[in-house]
């Protein structure tokens, strides 16, 4: 897939452009079914398939303390839109000056003039340009004066978990709700966090008999403080394991931690960048009454996790 990150790399129109625009956060399943619907239509009229997104995220720009917490961060979006299949990822700098080109400039001008888009295909609720006045009215309108087309995509619904459609913010929800099973059928693959394995307390290995991996978040969402069952992507492998997320309050220091346990791993990491897929919540955190408790109760932790994982192909994200 190639990546353009500059409208003004793009030198020349694309061949029968087929886009589709969107934050795409998550890429979850009806992200997806728009990339199939899209390259669909390029493979069937010879096209370009084509997905736009932008970064950062347009609301971190343009809300005071709104900034959404992000389900994929930008590495990893690229990384699952490619893997659909899609010719091309266009993103876009989002910047003040971005939003405020009108919507009718924004396709004359970069849609069908700079990329040379022939079909566009969208959700019912797309809005863009200045104030988010452009919208499926207004793209059926150029449409019909410029001539180029537009699909309209149905909404993907997945039944008993969520009566609306899919949406990025209700896979936020189900993330630090601590609910990863939910959050993995609308994603279409386990929730993850990626980071550099960094020095922690230094009491995993030494005091308790579980060294640990602790990673620091960025922007994505951290789910809700517990214990989980997991997998971890490091040197090239996938290991099973357990994740801590919270304060670990038998220690009384008050300090935030992400630790994972790697079972039947004894490499050193440290500055290593792993990736962390969460399969389910075991428990909430708890304060025990000593270290020997404590051991005791990690080593239930760890039977409970490779029984779950036992049961469970480790995924595999694109890398």
């Amino acid at each position: 897939m190639e990546i353009i990150d500059d409208l003004d790399h793009i030198s020349r129109p694309f061949p029968n452009a087929v886009i589709t625009i969107g934050n795409f956060d998550g890429v979850h399943i009806g992200h997806q079914a728009l990339f199939h619907e899209v390259i669909e239509k390029a493979d069937a009229i010879g096209g370009t398939a084509i997905a736009m997104t932008f970064e950062p995220h347009p609301l971190r720009v343009l809300k005071k303390n709104g900034d959404p917490p992000l389900i994929t961060l930008y590495e990893q979006k690229s990384e699952l839109i490619a893997s659909s299949g899609i010719d091309v990822l266009i993103c876009i700098p989002f910047t003040f000056e971005f939003a405020a080109i009108p919507a009718d400039r924004f396709v004359r001008d970069i849609l069908i003039d700079k990329i040379g888009v022939k079909v566009i295909v969208t959700g019912k609720d797309y809005t863009f340009g200045k104030n988010r006045k452009g919208n499926i009215d207004l793209l059926k309108t150029l449409a019909a004066e410029l001539g180029f087309e537009v699909i309209i995509s149905d909404w993907i619904q997945t039944a008993g978990i969520w009566p609306d459609r899919i949406s990025s913010t209700r896979i936020r929800e189900l993330v630090m709700e601590g609910h990863m099973e939910n959050a993995q059928k609308l994603l279409g693959r386990h929730y993850q966090v990626r980071g550099t394995v960094v020095t922690g307390r230094n009491r995993g290995g030494k005091l308790l008999g579980f060294p640990t991996a602790n990673i620091q978040l960025q922007d994505e969402i951290c789910p809700k403080t517990g214990v989980y069952a997991v997998t971890v992507d490091c040197l090239d492998k996938t290991f099973q394991g357990v994740a801590n997320i919270g304060y670990s309050p038998t220690f009384s220091d008050h300090l935030f931690t992400v630790e994972v346990h790697i079972l039947d791993f004894h490499n050193d990491i440290y500055g290593k960048r792993i990736r962390v897929n969460f399969i389910k919540r075991i428990r909430d955190e708890k304060k025990f009454s000593g270290i020997e408790a404590l051991s005791q109760q990690i080593r239930t932790d760890i039977e409970e996790a490779q029984r779950i994982l036992s049961f469970r192909q480790s995924p595999n994200d694109p890398c």
